[in-house]
């Protein structure tokens, strides 16, 4: 499902074929100035990539069913201006870091708009796509981590409705430094 945001962007899942244009966006992403923090991938580590890793990407994303789903704000001229990944785990897995996974949940990872689209709302439209289809998969709740030095994001995670849980673990690039766990929990049904 397609939905146009109030800056004539339109945000949707990705298709097979667009794997060039996502890794495009990646590494747009990964040269942004808190890259460093927002992302565990380093654009060198990105560019070195060959192209069959963002093509089998982009493949997995589109497929159905599918653990993944990428969503793109796409600008009236194509060109893609924000995107956001949501990942599936389940319940009895452990995810990334090892920490047990308790219930069916969606992890939101790959958070990026570009900077002269942000402040226009579009990162509540990704995030509504993004939880939206979490939700169809069946998630009870949707998570993501943010870096303890990254206020920018953590307001924005906070005015979609994601609060801290009170899991903190430790940055992967950087064992000093820390990431918090935010949540959105399934709405409760409302009888008709």
């Amino acid at each position: 499902m397609d939905t146009t945001t109030d800056g004539d962007c339109v945000v949707r899942a990705i298709r097979a074929d667009e794997w060039e244009a996502v890794k495009r966006l990646r590494l747009v992403a990964l040269r942004d100035p808190v890259a460093r923090i927002a992302f565990l991938e380093t654009y060198e580590d990105a560019v070195d990539r060959p192209d069959s890793f963002y093509r089998e990407r982009a493949e997995r994303s589109a497929a159905e069913p599918s653990g993944a789903r990428q969503f793109v704000a796409e600008a009236a001229d194509g060109v893609w201006v924000g995107s956001l990944t949501v990942l599936v785990e389940e319940a009895g897995s452990t995810d990334w870091a090892g920490v047990p996974v308790e219930r069916r949940q969606g992890h939101v990872v790959g958070v990026f708009v570009r900077p002269e689209h942000r402040g226009t709302g579009l990162i509540d439209a990704l995030f509504d796509a993004g939880v939206d289809w979490a939700w169809e998969q069946g998630a009870e709740r949707v998570r993501l981590l943010v870096h303890e030095g990254n206020p920018r994001a953590q307001g924005a995670y906070r005015r979609a409705g994601f609060v801290p849980s009170g899991v903190v673990v430790k940055f992967d690039k950087d064992e000093t430094e820390s990431e918090m766990e935010f949540v959105l929990e399934r709405p409760s049904r409302v009888a008709p």
